[in-house]
């Protein structure tokens, strides 16, 4: 294995924001993104952090993969986490660096009693859900996700739509 998996550390952030990009950019959305690094140096690096990594680091030292969660509350579950990103680089795809990072969040989980994670996987990434299932998750077609913008958020909040 040419790379290993440790904890993100506040060094990683512009890698992490890279990766970011790249996976807006997989997913049909190169524009999307708007979180910037001093956010995700101060929302994942601070004193009371709102989101975790793993990143995964080849031995000269570059990251090529990252998975990005943090703590929701499930009122069926309790404690749960949301895994909000797992991605690794275009040209280091296929060598396990992948699998290895679900598997540093689902370690990660599992040894701080999380009672479940959950995440989004679009319907044409066949790929990843084929991999998702054969690890063991459900994969729902029967759920949808809602999602405020926002524009709409303010929208709604001061027009009462």
């Amino acid at each position: 294995m040419s790379f290993t998996i440790r904890k993100g550390e506040k060094r990683d952030a512009e890698a992490i924001l890279n990766l970011i990009i790249e996976l807006a950019v997989f997913e049909k959305e190169p524009n999307a993104v708007e979180v910037s690094l001093d956010d995700l140096i101060k929302d994942g690096f601070s004193e009371k952090p709102r989101f975790k990594t793993f990143v995964a680091e080849e031995t000269d030292g570059t990251i090529i993969g990252m998975a990005l969660f943090y703590e929701r509350y499930s009122t069926w579950k309790g404690k749960i986490i949301h895994l909000e990103d797992l991605m690794v680089t275009a040209s280091k795809r296929n060598i396990g660096a992948g699998k290895s990072l679900y598997k540093a969040v689902m370690n990660y989980a599992t040894e701080n009693n999380y009672k479940r994670v959950s995440w989004e996987v679009l319907d044409w990434n066949t790929n990843a859900i084929q991999f998702y299932e054969k690890s063991g998750a459900n994969v729902f077609d029967n759920w949808r996700v809602a999602q405020m913008n926002e524009e709409n958020l303010q929208k709604f909040v001061h027009e009462n739509i």
